[in-house]
């Protein structure tokens, strides 16, 4: 089975924290995202958001766009006003032949700030998750007509990020709500990546491949920092640089017939991590799990 492999371009530019990496000209982004051997990227905040325009711009680099993140409301809207609300950002997804998009709920989500520990979020009543559970598969079958898959992004800071958020949604949800598996997220909110996959092995569509250094992640829970506190220091990183096991991950995902995109994607602050220096290292590394794995990396 082939897989792609592509990156986020969060490694050189933070849409959350401009601070990090908001010089970088996206020209810088995509040649080294090349240079690095990805066969595509994600959406950025730097991307033009018409296909007209991105496309040209990616196809002088030899990339594909894999997907790009949507912010989603659906606590707060019917999944009609969601999918007006998404019009602009479905169609770019279409145009540029994504096979996914990725889908956060962000209702009273606290990962873009810095006052609140990481894991403060809003919860999903027990009386709102059927209806929650509606909404997001009408907006699914809909995104399904137009030929893109919703990758459902469990996330620190947002309404889905436990276990038991992400059990719970795929119980009330069909096969048209695919999970985004996210190594680095579940391993922060003290899930077992390899289990979480396991458990739901049918409905991944999409793979975020993120690393983790323990120790950092330790000391972030113990003293209650902020995500994106615990992001400048170094929490995230490419994978093999960290403690997530990713072969037996992959081992498993190449035994179902995975064949998505394998995303690297490792925010760190680029002038503590060199941005082509990781994302060389990710490509490397991740090209070598794969294939021992038992993937064919096109």
């Amino acid at each position: 089975m082939t897989v792609r492999l592509g990156i986020n371009p969060i490694t050189w530019s933070n849409d959350d924290m401009p601070e990090l990496g908001g010089a970088t000209p996206l020209e810088t982004c995509l040649a080294e995202t090349r240079q690095a051997g990805y066969a595509g990227t994600e959406l950025g905040g730097k991307f033009p958001r018409r296909t007209a325009e991105l496309k040209p711009i990616l196809d002088r680099h030899g990339l594909a766009l894999v997907s790009g993140w949507y912010s989603a409301r659906l606590l707060e809207r019917d999944a009609a006003a969601e999918i007006a609300a998404m019009r602009d950002h479905l169609d770019l997804m279409v145009g540029m032949g994504c096979p996914v998009m990725v889908f956060a709920e962000v209702t009273g989500a606290t990962h873009g700030g810095r006052k609140q520990a990481a894991g403060t979020r809003r919860v999903i009543t027990q009386a709102e998750w059927p209806e929650y559970a509606r909404r997001i598969a009408a907006v699914a079958e809909h995104m399904q007509k137009r030929g893109v898959r919703l990758a459902f992004h469990h996330h620190m800071g947002t309404p889905i990020q436990s276990e038991a958020d992400i059990d719970r949604l795929m119980q009330l949800t069909g096969p048209s709500v695919g999970l985004l598996l996210d190594t680095g997220h579940a391993t922060f909110a003290g899930i077992d990546p390899l289990a979480l996959a396991r458990k739901h092995l049918g409905r991944i569509v999409h793979v975020h491949c993120k690393d983790v250094r323990r120790p950092l992640l330790d000391r972030a829970l113990k003293d209650g920092t902020s995500f994106l506190d615990a992001v400048v220091e170094g929490v995230f990183t490419v994978p093999g640089d960290g403690a997530v096991d990713f072969p037996p991950i992959l081992k498993l995902l190449a035994e179902k017939a995975y064949a998505g995109w394998l995303v690297v994607e490792a925010e760190q602050d680029p002038a503590k991590a060199h941005p082509l220096t990781y994302a060389t290292m990710g490509y490397r590394n991740l090209s070598r799990m794969a294939k021992d794995a038992g993937f064919a990396v096109g």
